[in-house]
């Protein structure tokens, strides 16, 4: 588990090159020419060797070759020889430098890499660089200097622009991987390494699209969790689908699900090219914002208000000096200073003041970012500014831009910023916006570290009836239910509806609503009209029975007039809801085709379409991301004291949110919903309309079945919660962990004894590196299962009061292994809670939900000298044999 299984392909130690020469002028095909003078450009620090597919010789002699990696630049013709040999050579992983290969072809490549055990990367694409290592294995140009950024493109064209715009402007890389059009090891991989690659502490990706939604979600968290990640993807398309059929799906495009998906990752997404490049300066100043407030410092009051406009426009505040800092600074500065909201030093501002204004803003706590305008002025110096504020990086604390304004006098100023690792910028606009990217990043932070039940702690729903309801709808072959049975759903997971009742004549429908109560509502019921206003078959507000009477032979008239082909129920009579300072809201959920269930909120009524107004989130919600969700929606405005109206019961509009959220994640089939509108006031919220669009089977992510297949996200799975009896007295609990676990995992590896700790780490590390750390506790529950055994102890205070506390005492991993048949597990117990039977149990339930996974073996790595953990694995059922690649460790593995 210490070596990522994509180490042999991005981190070598040998290569092996398939390119027709070792020379360019005689190579097999263009990429290969390029090839082998980009790695002749530099001397890669492992060992290279070249071989052709024709070379003479037997194949025992070929097998004397052995390599991590072969690169492969041939005609198509010999590439499957060439993967071929290369597994004969002990590859572990091909890259196959290629242009112009179908899908077909590709695909085939794949499927042989895969029976030889290796990984491959290619075709189409242009390879990758490891500047750390000296390698450049790819067609894309120089190799980049060495730093803590890494770029992961599906674009070969940009990938090469942007390197070659990294020269001039000081950025550096830990790896450039060109991924291309149909990859064997894709983006989700190559982001997997990354997120574990020691020398990356940034990550930038350019994306086109996604295969594999579930696990892009998965290792994008994972990757977000523990770097900055900053992504650029194309392919933005307006609001809205053409095919839709409900407001819900008129609210929500493919584009602003992928905005969701990102902040629910815990990613930031730049929408351009030139932000693209913006935010590659800002990641690689290494420094990470805390909040959202910008100190804007600058001598010239014009600049400084640009930036202070754009910084109001994309939600940053202004980081504004505290009345102590402001009075001390100010006897350092020009008298003609302002220090009210902006810093502006004034055109009579020499370097040093520039100096002092920076230190003091740095030690401001009201302040999280720092940005610096120049604007030039006759006689001064440019370049004397820019030393002065390079000679305070070191002392800062927080992230510093700047922008030098203007061009050709200021051109050795911004040599200078670059030289410093400084991120310097040519509008104030850039820079604000820069830093506002970093500032999502962290407010995302937030969002990532939600982990959801599928279930509130709200009345259980009744699952199994709406379950029956859905039934018996695709048993009709229908897909689109009537609002009575929609409203029967939303009563099942306890969503306030008004009394909806069925008419079918005119009578009828005048008795139920004298018994109900004036006025009412009429609406016509059918299975085959998705918007009853389209037909004029809504009427509002009726007063007594004999209009009720009139309406609904109306209504039954105009509505086969204008659809004479729809099927008819009846009408519904419903009350109409008492209230003159209710809000319309609209509550929805859409099924993106990459991302599976999204849920919308925004204002309601029938003018949801023209107001436009939407916000969304991808399931399984809490009552911190309803509430988040809310405040997203333009609608959020209204909802407060407003005109003269009270405060709506914003906690009733979170429970309906977090009641559809619990619909999303147990029923697979639906969907597309649209309750609208919800009218809410100071006492509650209730549900007028809605309507609902089911399919048969789950929308599974990724080629998936199973539990909760349909979601990206997977909620945390509170149903895997036991107790269990402590030998010798005692209970505990066995349950997933969660990111709130962070510092009792952390207790628990520094109270282990030194040998214990070297036998789970193999290292002689303390405790924890908080990189560590988070990727332990914040894990997927899909590719990984980590389960914590938690013991609430008593301890006396010296007070001698006593206290409980919760204490993790136990962890089981496993680890999903590359090939998704088995998994690779970990164990770990506290020294004094040795002996007690947790081992043995935290194995057994880790073991049942791999097999619960699909998953047919669980494998792991042991000490030789662990006698007490071999000791466990022989009596659990596991095989001990020798571990080929190291003498000091036993393979022990067990089928599922």
């Amino acid at each position: 588990m210490d070596q990522h299984y994509l180490a042999p392909l991005f981190a070598p130690r040998s290569i092996v090159v398939f390119a027709g020469s070792s020379q360019p002028e005689e190579a097999a095909t263009p990429q290969a020419a390029a090839l082998l003078q980009a790695l002749k450009a530099q001397r890669y620090k492992g060992q290279l060797q070249f071989v052709s597919t024709r070379t003479s010789g037997t194949l025992a002699d070929l097998m004397q070759i052995k390599a991590d990696l072969a690169l492969i630049a041939l005609p198509p013709a010999e590439v499957a020889a060439a993967i071929e040999l290369a597994a004969r050579m002990a590859c572990q992983a091909v890259m196959v430098l290629s242009a112009g290969i179908d899908a077909d072809q590709a695909t085939a490549w794949h499927k042989q890499a895969r029976r030889e055990g290796l990984h491959l990367l290619g075709p189409n694409c242009l390879g990758f660089q490891r500047p750390a290592l000296s390698l450049n294995a790819g067609t894309m140009g120089p190799l980049a200097e060495p730093g803590p950024l890494a770029l992961v493109s599906q674009s070969g064209s940009l990938t090469a622009a942007m390197l070659d715009w990294a020269v001039r402007n000081g950025v550096t890389f830990s790896s450039v991987v060109s991924l291309g059009p149909h990859p064997g090891i894709g983006l989700a991989e190559t982001l997997d390494f990354l997120a574990n690659d020691p020398h990356t502490q940034s990550i930038l990706i350019y994306m086109e699209g996604i295969r594999d939604a579930r696990r892009f979600m998965s290792t994008l968290r994972s990757a977000a969790n523990a770097k900055p990640v900053i992504v650029l993807k194309a392919g933005r398309r307006a609001a809205g689908r053409a095919a839709a059929r409900t407001h819900s799906a008129a609210m929500v495009g493919d584009d602003e699900v992928f905005d969701a998906a990102l902040r629910r990752a815990g990613a930031v997404r730049v929408k351009s090219y030139d932000e693209m490049f913006s935010a590659a300066k800002c990641l690689a100043s290494r420094f990470r914002p805390a909040g959202k407030r910008l100190a804007v410092l600058t001598n010239g009051g014009g600049p400084g208000v640009l930036a202070a406009d754009w910084a109001n426009d994309i939600d940053l505040a202004l980081g504004q000096l505290s009345p102590e800092t402001a009075e001390a600074l100010r006897a350092a500065l020009p008298p003609t200073a302002s220090l009210v909201d902006l810093v502006d030093l004034s055109e009579d501002a020499e370097p040093a003041h520039f100096a002092t204004a920076l230190q003091a803003a740095n030690r401001d706590p009201g302040v999280d970012g720092l940005l610096m305008i120049y604007s030039p002025k006759p006689g001064a110096d440019a370049t004397a500014y820019a030393r002065a504020v390079a000679g305070c990086k070191p002392g800062l604390s927080k992230p510093l831009l700047t922008c030098w304004m203007g061009d050709e006098s200021v051109v050795e100023a911004r040599q200078v910023l670059n030289d410093a690792h400084i991120p310097t910028y040519r509008t104030p606009e850039s820079a604000v916006g820069a830093f506002g990217n970093l500032s999502s990043f962290y407010q995302n932070q937030t969002l990532l570290q939600q982990t959801p039940p599928p279930l509130s702690t709200l009345a259980k729903p009744d699952i199994e009836g709406a379950r029956l309801v859905i039934e018996g709808v695709l048993a009709e072959r229908r897909k689109v239910l009537t609002e009575m049975e929609s409203k029967t759903l939303l009563s099942a997971f306890h969503i306030p509806v008004t009394e909806t009742i069925l008419a079918r004549t005119a009578h009828e429908a005048m008795m139920i609503a004298t018994q109900l109560g004036f006025p009412v509502a009429l609406k016509i019921d059918s299975p085959d009209i998705s918007h009853k206003s389209d037909v004029q078959g809504v009427a509002l507000n009726i007063t007594n029975g004999a209009g009720v009477r009139d309406t609904f032979h109306d209504m039954m008239e105009r509505v086969k007039r204008l659809r004479p082909d729809a099927r008819i129920n009846g009408v519904t009579v419903q009350q109409m809801a008492r209230t003159r300072s209710g809000r319309e809201i609209c509550i929805g959920v859409v099924t993106d085709d990459a991302f599976g269930p999204v849920i919308a909120f925004g204002a309601g009524g029938t003018m949801i379409e023209l107001i436009d107004d939407r916000a969304m989130e991808l399931p399984p919600l809490n009552q911190y991301l309803a509430h988040r969700l809310i405040e997203r929606a333009r609608v959020a405005d209204t909802l407060g004291e407003w005109r003269g109206l009270r405060p709506v019961d914003l906690d009733a509009v979170e429970r309906i949110l977090l009641r559809v959220s619990e619909m999303v994640c147990e029923l697979p089939q639906l969907r597309e919903m649209d309750i609208n509108p919800i009218i809410v006031d100071e006492d509650g919220a209730i549900s007028v309309d809605a309507r609902i669009v089911i399919d048969s089977g789950p929308h599974a992510l990724g080629g998936r079945a199973g539990h909760y297949s349909h979601l990206p996200i997977l909620p945390y799975p509170a149903r895997l919660e036991q107790v269990w009896p402590l030998r010798g007295g005692g209970e505990y609990t066995v349950r997933p962990i969660h990111t709130d676990d962070a510092q009792m995992l952390q207790e628990l590896v520094q109270s282990l004894s030194p040998e214990s700790r070297y036998f789970r780490f193999v290292s002689s590390m303390t405790e924890l590196p908080p990189p560590m750390l988070a990727k332990l506790t914040l894990i997927d529950y899909d590719r990984e299962m980590a389960l914590v055994a938690v013991y609430r102890e008593r301890r006396a205070q010296e007070n001698g009061e006593i206290v409980e506390r919760e204490r993790i005492i136990g962890v089981s991993r496993y680890i999903t292994n590359p090939d998704q048949t088995s998994c690779e597990f970990s164990l770990v117990v506290a020294d004094d809670f040795s002996g007690k039977g947790l081992g043995s149990r935290l194995m057994e339930s880790i073991m049942d939900v791999a097999r619960d996974r699909g998953l047919s073996e669980i494998i792991g790595l042991v000490l030789t000298n662990n006698g007490g953990m071999l000791r466990l694995m022989r009596s659990l059922g596991f095989t001990v044999k020798p571990y080929p690649d190291d003498p000091d460790f036993r393979l022990v593995t067990h089928p599922l």
